[in-house]
């Protein structure tokens, strides 16, 4: 009841005039960042966090939240119309979807895609609505030592089940929590490793950090795309829906895909690559025609798209009960939330209702926005397909430049957004995950002070970590989760794998012909 109370309450906070307008601009941003290939939702927040200084929080953060969940919605479009998955989640929508549309069936494949995410999207909504309480009554419990040992099992899942290799992973987290540690240590008041920059004192800025990792770097992407020819583009063609048939297959894995994906969100570190890998592998295996999928499958196309938008609500339970980002973007959000004073967590439930209710009830909202915005509108939007390039990345730049400069006014985050930059070029190069990293920057400081806290109140006792019952069980399953990512990623990086290279095929044949 509680939970349904604030609902309510969180609806009459949403439907205020300005609320209304700024979560429409904030999904309208969102979708027209996911027609950017590369474009993330992390980047695009981090670009736009600097228009929101001096915004009421409550409005700042329904816009923020609406760009992301707004760009999770409708990147389906770039994979559909493309070939070019936007992000790695888009991967597994690329298999059927670009076939289904090299059919003359785009329009109902982004119909399909639209409808999906609406239903994940409005379910998830709900379970977080639900879910978000009674973990934040179990989280007033936690101390430092449990505390440290939540953040080290968000830290350790996110390393294991991000990317490819573990290694890798593990190399990007620790990488994150290197940088955690620059800037004026809060016991001794001495500065670490800030190389005699004055600049490097106020610790490392996690806007500049994720405008070079995400942003100038991706940009990169788009430039040799470009280059070498491999943007194919699809015209949005015949009736925008489906047929009778086509629900009927869709609607089980539309279902199936919320579930796999919000599970997904709610667990740390999972995240919305491996709910789309896993929503697909599910589908592909019960499915009676497994031969259809990477040839159009409907399944192929509403399983990902579900599981994806799902997820998206899935890590906001994390966020907002514990205080413990669930995915690159909500790591950005998290940001925005401790650049406003507000620290997310399981009193934030009491001491900023209409915020935190709020904020639920407006992804209720932006989700009824999308959907009148992915479905007739479609068309019209995916002119930003038909952008010329050297416009479209001048304007990207210009708009990170502007971003980065404004958030201290020193020409020296330039640079470093410079370094960031060249650094997120050769991860995607290597093939290292960025989400580990930001993940260790924003969640570095807290797990440093709980590490010192809990060996503060036990006079330097390590066994403390083991006494609580809480901590003991949360150390044990990042032992556990570590332990089994090998065999988790076994079958969907293999399905991935296989993705990528029909991927590789299809835009071969596209050359060929």
């Amino acid at each position: 009841m509680e939970s349904l109370y604030g609902i309510l309450h969180g609806l009459a906070v949403a439907i205020q005039p300005t609320h209304l307008l700024y979560t429409l601009i904030g999904v309208f941003i969102g979708t027209m960042i996911s027609h950017l290939p590369g474009i993330g939702p992390s980047a695009g927040i981090a670009l736009l966090i600097p228009v929101t200084f001096g915004m009421d929080p409550i409005t700042a953060l329904m816009m923020l939240t609406g760009i992301y969940y707004g760009c999770m919605y409708g990147g389906a479009v770039t994979a559909i119309l493309l070939n070019t998955p936007g992000d790695a989640a888009a991967v597994m929508t690329v298999l059927d979807g670009y076939p289904m549309a090299r059919r003359g069936r785009a329009a109902a494949a982004l119909a399909i895609a639209g409808v999906s995410s609406f239903i994940a999207g409005m379910i998830g909504v709900t379970c977080l609505s639900f879910v978000a309480v009674p973990l934040a009554a179990v989280a007033l419990h936690f101390g430092p030592t449990e505390y440290f040992a939540l953040i080290f099992f968000a830290l350790s899942t996110v390393g294991a089940l991000n990317g490819n290799s573990i290694a890798k992973g593990m190399m990007a987290v620790f990488m994150g929590l290197g940088l955690a540690t620059i800037g004026i240590d809060l016991q001794s008041g001495v500065p670490r490793f800030t190389m005699g920059l004055s600049q490097l004192q106020d610790r490392v800025s996690f806007l500049v950090v994720v405008v070079g990792l995400f942003a100038i770097a991706e940009v990169s992407r788009m430039v040799e795309g470009t280059l070498g020819g491999t943007l194919h583009s699809v015209k949005v063609e015949g009736k925008l829906w489906f047929t009778k048939k086509e629900w009927r297959r869709a609607r089980p894995a539309i279902f199936r895909g919320t579930a796999v994906g919000f599970l997904c969100g709610a667990a740390p570190g999972l995240g919305g690559t491996l709910a789309a890998m896993l929503s697909y592998v599910l589908e592909k295996k019960i499915s009676k025609h497994p031969e259809e999928f990477g040839k159009g499958a409907v399944e192929g196309i509403a399983a990902p798209e579900a599981a994806t938008n799902a997820d998206t609500c899935g890590a906001f339970v994390h966020l907002l009960a514990l205080g413990v980002p669930g995915s690159g973007a909500t790591a950005v959000i998290m940001g925005a939330f401790i650049m406003y004073g507000i620290q997310p967590g399981p009193m934030l439930f009491h001491t900023q209702p209409d915020l935190v209710w709020g904020l639920i009830a407006s992804m209720y909202i932006g989700n009824i926005m999308l959907l009148v915005l992915n479905l007739p509108l479609v068309g019209i939007l995916s002119k930003i397909l038909y952008v010329p390039p050297g416009i479209l990345l001048c304007l990207i730049l210009g708009i990170a430049s502007a971003g980065v400069y404004s958030f201290n006014n020193d020409v020296f985050d330039l640079y470093l957004a410079l370094a960031f930059g060249v650094l997120g070029y050769l991860f995607r190069k290597l093939d290292v995950p960025k989400a580990p990293l930001l993940f260790g920057l924003i969640l570095g400081h807290t797990l440093e002070q709980s590490f010192r806290q809990a060996l503060t109140i036990s006079n330097g006792d390590p066994t403390v970590f083991f006494r609580s019952p809480i901590a003991a069980g949360l150390l044990l399953c990042a032992a556990v989760m570590v332990a089994a990512s090998v065999w988790s990623k076994r079958r969907p990086v293999k399905e991935l794998q296989q993705a990528e290279e029909r991927i590789a095929q299809q835009r071969l044949a596209e050359e060929q012909r």
